[in-house]
């Protein structure tokens, strides 16, 4: 395993989420100052749109516009060029729990997940899907049986939708469909069966890893913030583990490839996920890499 040196690009954030390079630019979202931002040329993170209903997954649109998913609320929201966000989707009914990330495929198509259960309010865990959201703002289901989808990556080729399952142990994989639908789940990465257990304790302590955000490279691996285990990790399909970047004791909750050369690691990193401490404190911050393999796919 490689030794890796942390840097910190930004700080003193909630908790940071959604991060995405963008035109020479990162992205993220900070779900508790219910901003999206945008880190500029000298290095300063600026506010770009507020989302009251606390923003997670990011995206754009052919046209240029971003799409951003509105967590409690459970739409995608989208920025007009005149600086007016508005409701693009509404996928109340395709939710059983907050809507949470999303890519956004190059023709337009967003594919986004959900919690499935009331994580903050201690419910049993349940499996939910994916809900496909078309350009004109039409949406359906079109995946079912995922534990907590989480960070979602298409690859180069734009034919496969690789997601990971937060409280499934696992990174599953789907075929894209000409029409955007998707084809069977299968395994990218299974770490052992949890099957339907409802407890949610039960279920992470059975799991080897707890895979939230997902960045996909040139040869076809995949960087997990792995939120179990405080560190990111490379992983080839089948399961093995190529590199791991240790980041104790701060946990990591979502990464992205970017930088100029794209070989620049940047990982979300916090305490914790609990919901009362990160809204308390202002422990966020966005830490990097340098990696030896470039981004791929999308985002």
């Amino acid at each position: 395993m490689s030794k890796y040196e942390l840097d910190v690009v930004v700080d003193g954030f909630h908790y940071l989420e959604g991060p995405r390079w963008y035109k020479n630019a990162l992205w993220f979202v900070d779900f508790y100052t219910k901003g999206v931002y945008r880190v500029n040329d000298e290095g300063v993170a600026e506010k770009i749109v507020h989302v009251e209903q606390q923003p997670s997954g990011l995206g754009w649109l052919p046209d240029g516009r971003m799409l951003v998913v509105s967590m409690k609320d459970r739409k995608v929201l989208c920025l007009e060029d005149n600086g007016e966000l508005v409701v693009h989707a509404d996928i109340w009914k395709h939710c059983e729990g907050h809507a949470n990330d999303m890519v956004v495929a190059p023709n337009g198509n967003a594919y986004v997940g959900n919690f499935g259960f009331d994580l903050m309010g201690g419910a049993d865990h349940k499996h939910t899907g994916l809900v496909l959201v078309r350009p004109d703002g039409t949406s359906q289901v079109v995946a079912e049986g995922l534990a907590f989808p989480n960070g979602m990556v298409i690859s180069a080729d734009e034919k496969t939708l690789i997601v990971n399952e937060l409280f499934g142990n696992k990174v599953s994989q789907f075929d894209i469909n000409k029409d955007g639908t998707l084809g069977e789940k299968r395994d990218f990465a299974n770490f052992g069966e949890l099957g339907d257990e409802p407890n949610l304790g039960a279920r992470i302590e059975n799991a080897s890893i707890l895979p939230d955000g997902l960045a996909l490279d040139s040869e076809g691996a995949v960087w997990i913030a792995d939120t179990l285990n405080q560190r990111a990790v490379r992983i080839k399909e089948g399961g093995e583990i190529l590199e791991t970047v240790d980041t104790a004791p701060d946990g990591i909750f979502a990464v992205a490839l970017g930088g100029q050369d794209g070989k620049t690691l940047f990982m979300c990193a916090a305490p914790d996920w609990n919901e009362a401490s990160r809204t308390a404190e202002t422990k966020g911050r966005m830490l990097s890499t340098p990696v030896k393999v470039g981004h791929a796919g999308t985002p």
